[in-house]
Parts: C-alpha cells; structure tokens; sequence
C-alpha cells in the first residue's frame, strides 16, 4: 500500500485540569521506518502512543492508520498494532508462554504454537517458557511484554521506553530483535531517554516538547543542518582579548584567558575546517597552546538544545 503507515492531523489533548498533553500535532510515519519520539518526562510521548493505541480519547484531530480512520474503524485496525507500554503490567503467576499465548488470542488469533516458539526463540524466552513471570529479572519481563506484543504479528509496533531498567547486555539483544523486526518489514515507533541509541537505530526522529512536535526529519538531515562542533583550546600564556585576525569566528575567551573555545559548524565539517584555520592563525601570531579538544555535537545535544529553546525547528 502506497502512503503513510500511520497519518496525525491536528491531534490534540486536553486533560481535566486544562493540562494540555498534545498540541495539534501533524505525523506521517513511513512503512517500514523506525521511527524514534524523543522528549523529557510529560513531554506527551505516551500520550500520543495511547491515542494511536485506543487508550486515550484525543480532544481534537484525527488518526490514520493502514489508510482508515482509526475512530470509524478501531477494532480491525487495533488487529494490526503492538503496544510494548512504559509500565510492566503481567498475570505475574501465569507461565511466560501462557501469558503470550493469551495475548494473541485476545486480538481474535488462534493458538499457533510455531509462531509461539519463534517469537520466544527471537528473544530468548523459550528456556523461560514454562516459567512463572512473577520468577524472572525485570529485563526478562520486558522481554516477555516485546513477546506479547508481538504475538499477533502486529505491521506497526510500539515500544515506549522499551529498555528502561534493563542492564546493558539484555539492551542490545532488545536493539538486535528490534533491528530484525524492522528488516522483516514491521514499522516501529519508540520513545526512548538512550537518546544514543536513536541516534543508532532510528531513520527519522521526532522532538516533542509540551505536547508540541518541535522538529521530525531524517537522523542524518538533523544531524547536518542543527549539528555543531566545538574545541576547547588551552593557551600557552592567558590573553586578554581575542586578536582581530580571529573575530571572524565564533569564538570565545574563557578560564580568564587561558581557554579559547570554539562553538560553531554545522554538520558538515565546517567546525573541523574553521578550527584548523584558527590554529594556523595562532601559530602565525606566535600565540602558544598546550592542548586542543575538539568534539562534535550528538543528538543528544541538538535534542536538549531544542527543547531549552535554543534551536530552531519545525515539525
């Protein structure tokens, strides 16, 4: 099917209270993209999972989904969607592969033990199997909340803070599984606070602050046009202001005098480019330095940025 997987059109939210958790929000999610939802704590992520998902009624705006209105047509559309929620929520004493299996029958699926297998191989939770969820770590239990999300075969999966309290180990098995998913064609839509592994996993992320979309592109379009580079250079001897063969860059004076620091670029090199001139002008002016720091900016640094509202970005 040709068109987004998934389409928002002005979808807002408005608790009791005059909270208001989404502010006309406008997304088109790709087939068969990761797309990653960056933002702090209330910033309305999961306020917009559970209004694609079913669980929270939206004020206004309207939802697609496989080309049909999720309002008008929610229980087939429902069929084809996987939530992996922020909360663990389980039967704690039913077995691992119970509690799948009784996910899948719960979207109108019959049993299907091959498929069951699979899905617990994929996230090595077959050894698990016949084990209680209320006896397994909290990252195994995560892995069995993926494992019933999964059990239906979902085309579009959500995965809110899908690693959160697991240890390192059990996190890049979960970015492995995610990975594969996406290769057998599945869309995937995450939130996520390891903003470095966006950066890694994702195609296209979406910044969202205060319910309103701030900024959706691709990872690395984002990263060439708000990506900055910046040095710290230590100074043999401290300076009291900067040399005019240097106003042209932007430049600074810090640790009184000692420290000159660059913050500029753009994504592109540039910053790299700027910095060796600026040591060429020093070593031409007999202008000592001890050590030089350079490092680029991740998105890590353009999502804070953007969300302290020193960015520029629209969605």
């Amino acid at each position: 099917m040709d068109g987004p997987i998934l389409e928002l059109r002005g979808l807002s939210k408005t608790y009791k209270g005059g909270v208001r958790a989404l502010d006309s929000v406008d997304l088109d999610i790709r087939r068969g993209e990761i797309f990653a939802l960056l933002g702090p704590n209330g910033a309305g992520k999961t306020t917009l999972i559970g209004a694609v998902c079913g669980l929270v009624r939206p004020t206004e705006g309207t939802i697609r989904a496989f080309g049909e209105d999720v309002k008008s047509h929610w229980r087939s559309v429902r069929r084809r969607i996987g939530l992996v929620p922020q909360e663990l929520a389980f039967d704690m004493f039913a077995r691992v592969d119970h509690s799948v299996e009784y996910s899948r029958g719960m979207f109108g699926y019959p049993p299907n033990k091959a498929r069951l297998e699979e899905v617990l191989r994929s996230l090595s939770l077959w050894d698990k199997r016949e084990v209680k969820i209320r006896e397994l770590s909290g990252g195994m239990k995560r892995r069995v909340m993926i494992a019933k999300a999964l059990s239906h075969d979902p085309e579009l999966l959500f995965l809110d803070e899908p690693t959160a309290g697991v240890d390192v180990e059990l996190r890049r098995d979960m970015w492995r599984q995610i990975g594969a998913l996406r290769d057998q064609g599945t869309t995937i839509i995450l939130t996520t606070h390891y903003i470095e592994e966006a950066q890694e996993m994702a195609d296209r992320v979406g910044v969202i602050n205060k319910g309103k979309l701030l900024l959706v592109d691709d990872k690395d379009a984002i990263m060439a046009k708000l990506g900055r580079t910046e040095a710290r250079i230590i100074l043999g001897a401290p300076m009291s202001e900067l040399p005019p063969a240097l106003g042209e860059f932007p430049l600074s004076l810090e640790d009184e005098g000692r420290t000159l620091r660059y913050r500029g670029g753009d994504g592109t090199g540039k910053g790299k480019r700027e910095i060796a001139e600026v040591l060429r002008l020093l070593v031409r002016q007999d202008i000592m330095f001890e050590e030089v720091d350079t490092r680029e900016s991740t998105l890590e640094d353009i999502v804070v940025d953007l969300v302290d509202g020193r960015e520029g970005g629209a969605a």
